[in-house]
């Protein structure tokens, strides 16, 4: 239980990192709007991304190969 709460936490620092950089990287030279939806999709790509490892974490775990 220890190493679910551990990595939901690790996920959403990513998260909110990966957030941010798209801020400090486009802000400023897109409309507020546009930088909304890049950091969104981003966020969401990310989001994807962690869940596609924590299956495969799962399902190594399980003996699944």
């Amino acid at each position: 239980m220890k190493e679910v709460i551990f990595y939901g936490f690790i996920a959403a620092a990513s998260l909110f990192v990966l957030g941010y950089s798209v801020h400090m990287l486009v802000g400023g030279l897109v409309a507020p709007e546009t930088e909304w939806k890049l950091i969104a999709g981003a966020c969401l790509l990310g989001a994807v991304v962690i869940a596609l490892m924590a299956w495969d974490v799962i399902r190594r775990r399980r003996g699944y190969k």
